[in-house]
């Protein structure tokens, strides 16, 4: 029989391999990870590279919004989305010919906040499917837009939505905005997720205690955007009628525009408007016009 001495030795030698066992798997575990993150990292690297060397051919994209044709290669959002907001295109109002209108008649579902479920009607621009693929930045875009409907203190809608990213994540975004700034009344243009997905830190932007230009409802609005998806010299620019409104910064970029979308994006409180686009124009550009 083992001594109560032999017994503890035994013990004590088997937890340090079982410890030693445990680490050693940790730490292979951890190495794995770590190659893998550092492949991956090499791939985004290389695929980014790629990407900033295709060069621009002076491509433009426009739409009239007269046919659903024209976006038939591109997804487009249901009619009447969670049974609360719809789309189509419309003479009802518009510049000429049809227009894009979208409307709320309804609030949206309440969904946990991991869960968007912001009101949505929209053709989406692919860009990516297109014959030479996304747009190679910086690109130059024109927009008119005309809205019949109360944005509140807290509430927001969207103009246009911008992405680098060529998937159905849209996973950076940049977006183009409407809503009060929280900083006297009034209800502004603004860009949400600059520099970075989440923040709207901005170099410049219109206010009721700078040159207050807020949006003017019921008419014809242009809209201009300049942006540069440049990884380290990224930046947008927005002009409401011919006047500068919000300038930032922009991270996260690899030099391509592979899709965006223009027409109803809100949050799911706003219970009713109507939101209408009209002649749409994305260029690549040498430099920013403005």
């Amino acid at each position: 029989m083992f001594s109560r001495t032999k017994i503890a030795g035994i013990a004590i030698v088997a937890v340090l391999f079982f410890s030693i066992s445990c680490v050693t798997k940790i730490n292979e575990k951890e190495d794995r990870t770590s190659f893998w993150e550092g492949v991956s990292s090499y791939l985004i690297a290389a695929d980014c590279s790629a990407k900033l060397a295709k060069p621009q051919a002076g491509r433009v994209y426009t739409t009239g919004f007269e046919s659903v044709s024209e976006f038939s290669q591109f997804y487009i959002v249901p009619q009447n989305y969670q049974n609360a907001a719809s789309h189509e295109l419309s003479s009802s109002v518009a510049r000429s010919g049809n227009a894009h209108h979208s409307w709320i008649y309804a609030n949206g579902p309440s969904c946990p906040p991991w869960i968007n479920c912001n009101h949505r009607g929209y053709p989406t621009i692919q860009l990516h499917k297109t014959a030479q693929g996304g747009f190679r930045t910086p690109i130059y875009l024109e927009l008119y837009a005309y809205i019949d409907a109360t944005i509140s203190a807290g509430e927001w809608f969207s103009f246009a939505t911008l992405t680098p990213d060529a998937s159905d994540a849209w996973a950076r975004t940049v977006l183009v905005n409407l809503g009060n700034l929280n900083l006297g009344g009034g209800n502004f243009m603004h860009l949400m997720h600059v520099p970075v997905q989440g923040r709207s830190d901005w170099d410049f932007q219109t206010s009721p205690t700078n040159s207050p230009t807020p949006f003017p409802f019921q008419q014809w609005v242009r809209l201009e955007v300049c942006l540069d998806l440049d990884p380290t010299a990224g930046f947008a620019k927005v002009r409401q009628d011919g006047v500068k409104v919000s300038e930032a910064k922009v991270q996260g970029g690899c030099g391509i525009l592979e899709q965006a979308h223009f027409g109803l994006y809100a949050p799911p409180n706003l219970s009713s408007g109507n939101f209408y686009n009209d002649d749409l124009t994305i260029s690549e550009v040498a430099s920013c016009p403005f």
